[in-house]
């Protein structure tokens, strides 16, 4: 009797491996994607997974439904680790209903979610899904609403990321949307609220799956996705390498780690990297990589808003989150999506107590009337209530120009940065010299004998006195001046000191972000 009854739980075990069979693991193959379980396999450390709710079946009695009844119905879920370090995870199994969602396959993730929040780790969902199942009706919808719940309530106590390795259409792309980050494949994963049959019935518009809402087009153009990978691997290596900067809830520090760098390394090239005419462009990525821990830094939306770099790094091996202008781009000007892009990054790092390093070089926010009508002042209030409310470390290092509004929004003083560097080559400034000079001395221009040398004198002047980082220094505004090689043992110093800030919002329900 005891044999039968491990013989049975042997042969409902091999079903629940064996997913939908043979020829749809096959068919997920041929796609170049892994399997559910293949995929767990790669994400986690090797022998760590304990899968849970494996023998769970759907509850459904129609059109058919009662004679597939597949165990673990289409979801795999559980916990293992990365690193050494728990995590709960789920993968859609597309080889089982096509991966659709149904009302026990919600409960499995909600379990695991409820349990992530309860134990202080960290949620991975692999996802890769048709969405709803229609045969449950809004039984699955429902199954939907309850994991949209938990994403909400979960978002700031443990970090919530989605790698999106197939199909994720409709309500399904919701629970991605509201996670901390999302990871794409470039040619296997998409994501749509309506896909390309309807989009042409209602719009007649004629547009591929990949084109509406492939992985290019989320990570470059409508910035949904953080990461583009090459593959199913790739794609799962870079969440292993992201969990890495991140604690596992919101009442650790991220884990420190070795990386044999000298916190007090300088490198003399920084000194000769922002060019003499302030017009010229550099790339601020070289400054962050000669500054921070060598080969740490892992840019967060590279291919999205480039005139603004954000992402992880290391200094002394300690976790932390870079801003930074890029005058390589629109010369590093804040716009639409520039603002959004920084924002949602500020408020993970405080979410989660990783310090914010912010570089700044930016001419102001980008003028003209598709800005204005986007609502680049709403927007750009965005980011500057980030930088408000976080009670982070914060540390800024001005590299060279900060002018207007945006010297205000990019972690100045006057929103509680605790510490602000200036390069030599700083330019703190209502605006440039020359524009400067052409409101303030315009009747004295126009009644010079030679408008074109007083202009330039009166440049020449202005910048003297504004096109500096001396000004703001003898205000406070500025808390040391130094040179560009300098600033990776002084940021180190820095945030050492500043390892045991302490600050408190006041007392309120929520601030009310202009959204």
């Amino acid at each position: 009797m005891a044999n039968d009854r491990i013989d049975r739980l042997q042969r409902y075990r091999e079903e629940a491996l064996a997913g939908g069979g043979e020829a749809r693991i096959e068919a997920q193959h041929k796609k170049g994607k892994l399997t559910a379980r293949e995929r767990i396999a790669v994400l986690l450390d090797e022998g760590s997974f304990v899968e849970m709710d494996m023998l769970v079946r759907h509850r459904c009695r129609d059109f058919g439904m009662e004679k597939q009844r597949i165990f673990g119905d289409g979801v795999v879920t559980g916990h293992g680790t990365i690193q050494g370090r728990k995590v709960m995870v789920f993968a859609h199994d597309f080889t089982v209903f096509g991966g659709s969602l149904s009302e026990a396959f919600a409960e499995k993730i909600c379990k695991i979610m409820d349990m992530a929040v309860k134990l202080g780790v960290p949620v991975i969902g692999l996802n890769d899904s048709g969405g709803a199942r229609i045969q449950e009706g809004v039984v699955s919808l429902g199954g939907y609403a309850d994991i949209f719940l938990r994403n909400t309530l979960a978002s700031g106590v443990v970090p919530q990321i989605s790698a999106i390795l197939g199909p994720c259409a409709g309500g399904a792309v919701y629970s991605p949307a509201l996670t901390d980050f999302i990871l794409m494949v470039k040619g296997t994963s998409y994501m749509f609220v309506t896909g390309p049959n309807v989009v042409k019935t209602v719009t007649h518009e004629d547009v591929t799956a990949s084109d509406l809402g492939g992985a290019r087009v989320h990570n470059q153009v409508s910035g949904v996705a953080h990461f583009l990978a090459e593959n199913d691997r790739d794609c799962l290596e870079q969440t292993r390498r992201l969990l890495s900067y991140l604690p596992s809830n919101n009442l650790e520090s991220p884990p420190v780690v070795d990386t044999g760098d000298r916190a007090d390394r300088r490198d003399s090239s920084l000194d000769e990297l922002v060019p003499d005419n302030p017009n010229k462009p550099y790339d601020i990525k070289k400054a962050i990589d000669k500054i921070v821990d060598r080969d740490t830094f892992f840019e967060v939306q590279e291919g999205y808003a480039k005139n603004i770099v954000i992402g992880f790094a290391r200094l002394a091996g300690k976790s932390v989150g870079i801003v930074g202008n890029q005058p390589a781009v629109l010369a590093g000007v804040l716009d639409l999506a520039a603002s959004l892009k920084a924002a949602r990054f500020v408020r993970f790092c405080d979410c989660f107590n990783i310090p914010i390093v912010t570089f700044v070089d930016v001419p102001g926010f980008l003028p003209g009337k598709t800005q204005e009508h986007g609502g680049i002042i709403k927007h750009g209030a965005k980011l500057l209530f980030a930088y408000c409310e976080a009670t982070v470390p914060k540390v800024t290092v001005i590299t060279r120009k900060a002018y207007g509004g945006a010297y205000d929004v990019m972690a100045s003083k006057h929103i509680r940065a605790d510490y602000n560097f200036a390069w030599p080559t700083a330019e703190i400034a209502v605006m440039g010299s020359k524009g400067a000079v052409e409101i303030i001395f315009r009747k004295e221009i126009e009644a010079s004998d030679d408008p074109a040398a007083t202009e330039e004198a009166k440049i020449e002047e202005y910048r003297e006195k504004f096109a500096n980082p001396y000004t703001a220094a003898e205000r406070g505004y500025v808390d040391e001046v130094i040179e560009a090689s300098q600033t990776r043992p002084r940021l180190v110093q820095t945030l050492e000191l500043l390892a045991t800030k302490r600050e408190s919002l006041p007392a309120k329900k929520h601030g009310n972000i202009p959204l």
